[in-house]
């Protein structure tokens, strides 16, 4: 197990720390601090160009070796990363040509990160250089076990700019997809409105214009400007392992919040690393969601260093951001219980950011593993010395363990970015919200979920979620009827298969090419306003544990060959399907017509269960999230309690403690934000008995 932090030593010198007559004093005691907690790995130098080259051609990595050559001498291995994030002010200044312009035209200026154009051939030629000095120079040192390329690529917006070699790279991007100018018209539709082109470099950039651009062109636009992103990693990538061959390449993503395909970016990866925006304890869900979709991004192939298939969190929040409304403090036990909720979801790597809260710059008050007075006795870094101290424990017992879902969502980045587009069916309609209802009906029923995308093997999975697949293309339509044909359980729900690839509307009926499938088409569908007033009966085999309200959205379903589970209640469709179930091949697919509340997806994941053979990972009281890591027969299982009190938890068989060593049974109290380390196979030493006749609360 990889335990660390992100440390920036260039923060760390006179006259911020150390002394004039030794400036890089502070380094040594660093070393001592991370060795004291438990770490073996930092990642450093993402932001360090004008560092390593002040003037154009005059280089120093000298004082980055000396940073080395201390972790090396402490058994402290590194992640380098490269520091093409943030350019250096020569460059700018040189090359104003490098910096992004925006869909008005208007050049963001330089001065911070991500001040240059994804498509500037020349920005791509510094950049190579800089990546060829850095690992000639440090590439081979002996405390070096990876790189990470750039930093949170395509943030602040930048994955976009509009530049005149944007345009170039535009145009030759369209020419290789489409081939003919005719083809690109008829495939874009740019009959509407009179925009035919008759010539490549006719085709605009969607800047700012009057009015909307064809959704087309816009979505094609956002798969290129995705290209562009994946292209400039690759290169570096590519670098990097023709100049040091074994040291894995990865990019920290921010789990999808870029406008790329982060599948895509996935490929051109050796592993995969998150940062970690754990910092909001009321959002446990959403981040435990966050980590399952980092962990889904390579499901396969993956070679991070020291082996393993498993992510990597390379920035761990170790304290309070500093970009919300209010950056409150994280309260005690809530940096532990992320740092295991990331584990329990695969996380073979944990690296803190900040080390030390920064006395420079705009993040002066980012916490840090340690506070701005750096002595290493702050409440932080005691907590994360408990952690480094019980992964050293569980390391060897982690080691090969992986995660294995029997239940996947579909997720497609052009689905996210086509439901982005203006003029909408419903503005109340948000993509994220509606995966994130059944997802966290699965979370708090502590079933494991991936995340893939519909052109995926979906063999594994015994039952597969799609919902509002709004733009789905021909070739993923087949892979699902292959899925349902061969014995799974599809779900789909409405707002899918309204468009194709190319944003038109099919005329074979909705779902587009899926009718079939779920035996049935939508004739209409109906956006509802925030008050409407309707709600869904059950029918056959369906039980619903109260009146559940249709919202947002109502498909009007003429039903075929499928059977009706539930049926509207009002309006002129009532009567007609809310939600059918349909025999295809060996499997059955499901469709659901509306969206609902968050109590309706508990009952529908409870139903599911049963029709699919699914079980939850251990009965728990209401609470209790549960993580489950196996190997070579072994379960182990992560028991995280994300309330402010103790919660009971009644252990219907032993199992053995692996932080305490310990067996336990019966009812135990998991404190405030506790966390238990457990599997099947109880401990022959010490045994913590608990009184099984005060048991309270649900079975384990």
């Amino acid at each position: 197990m990889w335990f660390g932090a992100d440390y920036h030593p260039e923060h760390w010198v006179h006259p911020y720390d150390g002394t004039e007559t030794e400036p890089e004093a502070r380094w040594h005691r660093d070393v001592e601090l991370m060795l004291r907690a438990g770490m073996n790995i930092v990642r450093m130098g993402e932001f360090c160009w004008g560092l390593y080259e002040p003037e154009e051609g005059k280089y120093d990595f000298g004082w980055m070796r000396r940073v080395m050559d201390l972790m090396h001498a402490g058994g402290i291995r590194v992640i380098l990363g490269t520091p093409t994030a943030a350019p250096p002010l020569w460059l700018a200044a040189k090359h104003p040509e490098i910096l992004p312009l925006d869909s008005r035209g208007l050049p963001l200026n330089p001065g911070t990160r991500h001040a240059y154009c994804l498509n500037s051939d020349l920005y791509w030629r510094y950049a190579r250089n800089i990546v060829n000095r850095l690992a000639g120079e440090l590439g081979h040192h002996p405390a070096l076990v990876g790189w990470q390329v750039d930093n949170g690529i395509g943030g602040h917006s930048t994955e976009f700019s509009f530049n005149d070699e944007t345009r170039h790279d535009w145009h030759l991007w369209l020419q290789a997809k489409y081939g003919t100018i005719e083809n690109l018209n008829r495939c874009m539709g740019l009959r509407f409105w009179g925009q035919t082109v008759t010539d490549w470099n006719q085709v605009p950039m969607p800047k700012v214009a009057p009015t909307v651009h064809n959704p087309a062109l816009v979505m094609d636009w956002m798969r290129f400007s995705s290209d562009s992103c994946v292209a400039f990693i690759r290169m570096q990538c590519d670098l990097l392992r023709e100049l040091t061959p074994g040291k894995p390449v990865t990019t920290n993503l921010r789990s999808l919040s870029r406008h790329f395909d982060h599948f895509d970016m996935a490929e051109v990866l050796d592993f995969v690393a998150l940062d970690s925006f754990a910092t909001v304890k009321s959002m446990f869900a959403e981040h435990a969601c966050e980590f399952d979709m980092i962990r889904s991004l390579k499901k396969t192939g993956a070679q991070p260093p020291g082996g393993g298939d498993g992510f990597w969190v390379i920035e761990q929040k170790a304290g309070n951001v500093n970009w919300q409304d209010i950056n409150s403090l994280l309260r005690p036990g809530v940096v532990r219980l992320f740092t295991y909720q990331a584990i329990s979801r695969g996380a073979d790597g944990i690296l803190y950011f900040f080390w030390r809260q920064p006395r420079i710059g705009p993040e002066k008050f980012y916490g840090g593993v340690l506070s701005h007075d750096g002595k290493g006795d702050n409440r932080v870094y005691k907590e994360v010395s408990q952690v480094g101290d019980e992964l050293r424990l569980l390391g060897p017992v982690l080691e090969g363990s992986t995660v294995r879902p029997e239940v996947c969502l579909l997720f497609s980045h052009e689905n996210e970015w086509t439901q982005k587009l203006p003029q909408q069916p419903t503005r109340l309609f948000h993509q994220r919200d509606h995966y994130l209802l059944f997802y966290k009906a699965l979370y708090d029923r502590n079933i494991q979920v991936d995340f893939a995308r519909p052109s995926e093997d979906l063999s594994r999975y015994k039952l597969v979620i799609a919902p509002s697949l709004h733009q789905l293309a021909a070739g993923e339509t087949d892979l699902l009827k292959l899925y349902v044909q061969n014995g799974g359980t599809l779900l789909a729900t409405c707002n899918t298969g309204l468009v194709d690839e190319h944003h038109m509307v099919p005329t074979t009926g909705i779902p587009l090419f899926l009718t079939d499938l779920f035996g049935l088409e939508v004739l209409e569908f109906d956006p509802l306003p925030a008050d409407s007033d309707n709600h869904m009966n059950s029918k056959g085999d369906f039980h619903i544990s109260q009146m559940h309200p249709v919202r947002w959205w109502a498909d009007v379903i003429e039903p075929r060959e499928c059977q009706i589970l539930a049926t509207y209640a009002k309006d002129f469709y009532a009567g007609r399907p809310a939600m059918t179930q349909n025999n295809y091949g060996l499997g059955r697919a499901l469709y659901l017509g509306t969206v609902s509340h968050g109590a309706f997806y508990l009952d529908l994941v409870d139903w599911l269960r049963n029709l699919c053979g699914l079980h939850p990972l251990l009965k728990v009281p209401t609470g209790i999230e549960v993580g489950m890591r196996e190997k070579d027969g072994t379960r182990i299982f992560f028991l995280l309690n994300h309330a402010n009190s103790p919660v009971r938890i009644n252990l219907l068989k032993p199992m053995h403690d692996f932080l305490t060593g310990a067996t336990v049974r019966g009812a135990y109290d998991l404190p405030p934000h506790g966390v238990l380390v457990l599997d099947e196979h109880s401990a022959r030493t010490q045994t913590h008995d608990a009184n099984a006749e005060d048991a309270a609360g649900s079975g384990a």
